[in-house]
């Protein structure tokens, strides 16, 4: 008995959404007239043109600079909501954990960032006196990103 019912609510269901498919294709159909046979439509040769010496109108929209805080917080907001999710927070540093997860384990160590840390130190240290000067330390500095340094902590 459930199954004729169900069968017959189905067909119902089948029959009503073809009666909308057809009302659309009408509706599209009407919308669009064929072009009158009688007129014979040149096809354009070349660009159109017209003379704007004596158009006026709005000045087009200046482009507000953003401050510095407005641009570090749009380098976390990616989908411009003016609100920062904790994943877009934690998008930013992922290239840089990857970076130091050297097992690929998404755990990381005490001991991955310590040689990360040591094998930076040693590259920075140049002379290989086991002690930065204040030239080998600068050359830690993280990379500047549009004229700002960014940390990559």
């Amino acid at each position: 008995m459930n199954r004729i019912v169900l069968g017959g609510f189905i067909a119902l269901v089948l029959v009503g959404v073809g009666l909308f498919w057809l009302q659309g294709r009408a509706a599209v159909e009407r919308g669009a007239p064929p072009p009158d046979p009688g007129l014979d439509i040149a096809a354009p040769t070349g660009l159109p043109s017209a003379d704007i010496a004596g158009l006026t109108g709005p000045e087009p929209p200046e482009a507000d600079e953003l401050t510095r805080e407005q641009r570090r917080f749009f380098r976390y907001d990616r989908n411009r909501d003016l609100r920062i999710t904790r994943d877009e927070m934690l998008a930013t540093r992922t290239a840089a954990f990857r970076k130091l997860d050297r097992d690929g384990n998404n755990l990381l160590t005490f001991e991955e960032w310590a040689v990360a840390t040591a094998d930076r130190f040693e590259q920075a240290d140049s002379n290989g006196d086991r002690e930065l000067s204040a030239a080998e330390f600068a050359t830690t500095k993280p990379k500047s990103t549009n004229g700002t340094a960014s940390c990559s902590c």
